[in-house]
């Protein structure tokens, strides 16, 4: 477990120091290569052209990393395995920097540079951005499972072996490779997507609440579906609306308490003028905050599992 936390805490810090090398690094058009070689290889009603043929794209590369996985457990004091780790984990986080993304989104000096930027956070060929606050939101927290929670949470489940299950069902899903895939063997990824994000998207409402408001997440979390067992109903875009819609009222309640102008001076202070395009926008603040407070909260019960580890 101490192994786990130590790659989990260098990848994230050599993620942010060493931004250029991650993007050159997190390629992975080899993979829809190696889908469209299969597509030449398996006649027309075969297995790969069925629902679950993804199973065959994805096997060989996960069998690679999980005999390397094994082969360097116990390698020179585990120095190997952690070595390992780092490299994998690496290599699935992302692969785009999510604060990037979003301060792009935040700080786009028009309505047009906006769109363009909050075309990041959409999956490549779905649909277009949108650009009201809710549809931000849940395209932050989104981008923050696939992104990061996802591929952390498999890590911490199976290791290296599972945060590339993660990162390589995703890009067969939503990604470049989806394109190369025949369109059963796409729907195939989409549904194993769906069921690798469902405890996902649990454990992140259960953050959410801890670090938010827990009565308010609870409530959408019911109301949205959260319950039931159904990888498809899409209860953390309506836990991170929630959330966030309640941090904003607790703000202007706090400010329209104690802070802003006095009552006796307001008549006298003109009003700042209003510029024709204003590139704030308090729910993409919001909702990062809520996304990496989560992710503390994340570390910080695998740091309490290292400690009881060690005091037993």
């Amino acid at each position: 477990m101490s192994v786990t936390l130590i790659a989990v805490v260098v990848a994230l810090v050599l993620g942010h120091l060493a931004q250029s090398l991650a993007q050159s690094v997190r390629q992975y058009g080899w993979f829809g290569d190696w889908a469209r070689w299969l597509g030449t290889r398996f006649p027309e009603g075969g297995l790969w052209r069925a629902r679950w043929g993804i199973a065959i794209a994805l096997l060989p590369p996960l069998l690679a990393v999980a005999l390397f996985q094994l082969a360097l457990r116990d390698a020179f004091f585990g120095l190997m395995a952690l070595a390992f780790a780092v490299i994998v984990l690496f290599y699935t986080w992302g692969p785009r920097d999510l604060d990037l993304d979003v301060d792009a989104v935040a700080d786009a000096p028009d309505a047009v540079s906006r769109r363009a930027a909050a075309a990041r956070l959409w999956p490549e060929g779905g649909m277009p951005a949108v650009l009201d606050g809710g549809s931000l939101i849940e395209a932050v927290f989104r981008n923050a499972q696939h992104r990061w929670f996802g591929v952390l949470f498999w890590f911490l489940l199976l290791g290296p072996v599972g945060a590339l299950l993660y990162r390589l069902t995703a890009v067969a899903a939503e990604g470049e490779a989806s394109t190369a895939l025949p369109p059963e063997t796409r729907e195939g990824a989409r549904t194993l997507m769906a069921w690798l994000d469902w405890p996902v998207a649990q454990l992140m409402t259960l953050s959410v609440a801890l670090v938010g408001n827990f009565d308010t997440v609870l409530g959408a979390w019911r109301e949205s579906g959260g319950a039931s067992f159904d990888p498809r109903r899409p209860f953390l875009g309506a836990v991170a609306r929630a959330s966030v819609r309640c941090e904003l009222a607790e703000e202007a309640s706090d400010y329209a308490d104690g802070g802003g102008v006095e009552a006796g001076d307001a008549g006298l202070i003109p009003p700042p003028p209003v510029p024709a395009f204003s590139g704030e926008i308090p729910e993409l603040r919001d909702a990062m905050s809520l996304v990496w407070r989560s992710l503390l909260v994340w570390l910080a019960v695998l740091a309490l599992f290292v400690i009881a580890g060690w005091v037993s």
